[in-house]
């Protein structure tokens, strides 16, 4: 455990005799007492500080002890000199949920070094439900999953999780457009006293079931029809339990800054902790304003405003193909929205929404379809609503309305709307850190379909790969600190995020030198290279470079 100059460091000797201490106390040596133990490996603690190199043992899913463990015997060794070690990732901007049921072995995420999901994001979670809700997800979960399995409030959901295992821990927030949807229905009015009063309550007892808090999606229905006093109300509740206020805004182009604004104002008002989502401006007229963005930010901070946000890897953002729509045209069900178009209703209003935002993001050349589902959806995936256009011999706004009313609104859209520079300059932010905005994917079964978005299997290595290694716009130590602790702080998690004695065995070993994410647009359904072991509690889910088919991980309820 010698630096180069071949001299032990303060910190070393305080491991040391640490570690030493703790043996003797214990009346026996480290020695036996492994399962695990990972030798002479570069050790990014997670803390952003100086990388380290050090042995790591591993007992009874924990960090028993980091330090020099020449002396050690485990049930495993691993040569650790080529890799570093890091806490494993929590995604903190995650959509993961009915996937994770399909997919217990979450290939896509744990194979990123992923270890914690953070979901229920955006506004949308699978609870609260009503009767009929129930009914149609159970369908939905027949016909998509081949799983039967049915639940009304998150306590059962999580059990559902439970019941099939899972290879990596599980979060949720509470989504405001289900909890709106389950009270009052998709509709663009204000809550009564009443059903503001309902919403509250339900939205307590899922914090009481373990929720993190709640999350919004203000561009989306019924998310968009909340008015900001409706939001504080919510996020009051949201406080009393210690929890998190995670936003997709009302807006990330023409009036992003208003919507920074909105989020900080509902933070101060409620004294809620603060997440923005995915943080960007999108479409060229707006990327001048990411600088006054982050100053707004980073001075609500220094008022005392407990704000921070997260972001993707990547240029592109992806949604809904129903979201080109105007709010108002988003009322009520997805029957009601399709009816809606079949009979031209507004249409000189919903006409010019959808021309508009074409205009603004600068093209449909930069729209491409990411999945269609339904007979011959896939003629459609991979390809701009451009190119799509051409070969319909329709316009651009009979393509969209031709494409959600043929697969009933089950389209998803990939679109390039922000600026490079302005990416690595949110990724320099302090306060921001490193989420996905994907869900669970794997390149065999009910989850390798369409061309979903890339950050769903290459967020994190590309992190590693592309902005450490290649261009160098973080330091290692500062990447890892984004991707783990920072993530892990936000959510309460107090034995995870950090590589410490005593914390949870949750680690990923990663090779920094052929560290790669591998998945395209065009080609999404790749794994990374380069992180061939995982660990979630201590047992080895990735083990070089393969799934073990282990599902140690835990379903993390909320303690507010």
């Amino acid at each position: 455990m010698k630096q180069s100059s071949g001299q032990w460091t303060r910190r070393d000797f305080i491991k040391t005799s640490l570690l030493t201490a703790g043996g003797l106390a214990l009346g026996c040596s480290v020695r036996s007492r492994l399962d695990i133990l990972i030798q002479n490996v570069r050790i990014a603690d997670g803390t952003g500080q100086e990388i380290y190199t050090a042995d790591i043992g591993l007992r009874d899913g924990k960090i028993t002890a980091i330090g020099s463990l020449k002396n050690a015997t485990a049930h495993m060794i691993i040569d650790g000199k080529k890799y570093v070690a890091a806490p494993g990732f929590v995604d903190i901007h995650s959509h993961t949920d009915l996937e994770l049921l399909a997919n217990p072995n979450a290939e896509g995420k744990i194979r990123q070094g992923i270890t914690t999901e953070v979901s229920g994001n955006c506004g949308s979670s699978p609870f609260p439900l009503t009767k009929t809700d129930v009914e149609k997800l159970q369908q939905k979960l027949r016909d998509q999953y081949q799983i039967d399995e049915s639940w009304k409030d998150l306590d059962g959901f999580f059990r559902a999780i439970e019941k099939r295992g899972t290879s990596i821990n599980y979060m949720t927030l509470t989504g405001h457009g289900a909890l709106r949807d389950t009270v009052m229905g998709s509709y663009d009015r204000d809550p009564s006293a009443d059903e503001l009063k309902t919403m509250k309550q339900v939205l307590a007892r899922t914090l009481e079931m373990g929720s993190l808090g709640l999350s919004t999606g203000l561009e989306y229905a019924p998310g968009s029809y909340a008015r900001t006093t409706e939001l504080i109300a919510l996020s009051k509740t949201v406080a009393e339990y210690g929890g998190l206020y995670a936003t997709h805004m009302r807006n990330e182009d023409d009036r992003v800054e208003e919507a920074i604004e909105e989020a900080l104002d509902i933070s101060r008002q409620a004294g809620v902790s603060l997440q923005i989502s995915h943080l960007k401006a999108c479409n060229k007229n707006n990327w001048h304003k990411v600088d006054a963005m982050l100053s707004m930010i980073d001075k609500a901070r220094q008022e005392g405003i407990p704000v921070h946000a997260d972001r993707y890897p990547y240029i592109a953002w992806s949604t809904g193909l129903s979201a080109f729509l105007p709010v108002l045209a988003r009322q009520g069900s997805t029957e009601e929205m399709i009816e809606r178009l079949k009979n031209r209703h507004n249409e000189e209003q919903v006409r010019d929404y959808i021309l508009g935002r074409g205009a603004r993001i600068g093209g449909w050349d930069r729209v491409l379809i990411s999945s269609c589902r339904g007979a011959g959806g896939k003629d459609f995936e991979g390809k701009t609503l451009q190119d799509i256009s051409h070969a319909l011999g329709l316009s651009p706004y009979e393509t969209v309305r031709k494409l959600l009313i043929d697969f009933k609104a089950e389209v998803s859209t990939i679109g390039f709307a922000m600026e490079e520079n302005n990416l690595k300059k949110v990724l320099k932010a302090e306060f921001v850190s490193i989420g996905s905005d994907g869900s669970v994917r794997a390149t065999y079964g009910p989850l390798f379909k369409g061309k979903p978005h890339p950050r769903c299997y290459g967020s994190f290595p590309r992190v590693l790969a592309k902005f450490v290694r290649d261009e160098k716009v973080l330091s290692l130590p500062e990447a890892i600190r984004k991707m783990s602790a920072q993530n892990a702080l936000k959510v309460g998690l107090t034995d995870r995020g950090f590589i410490r004695e005593k914390y949870v065995a949750d680690l990923v070993l990663f090779n920094p030198d052929a560290v790669q994410d591998k998945a395209t647009y065009l080609n999404p359904h790749q794994y990374p290279e380069g992180i061939p072991y995982v660990f979630v509690e201590g047992v080895p889910v990735i083990r070089e470079g393969n799934h073990t088919g282990k599902h140690p991980g835990k379903v993390l309820r909320h303690k507010g």
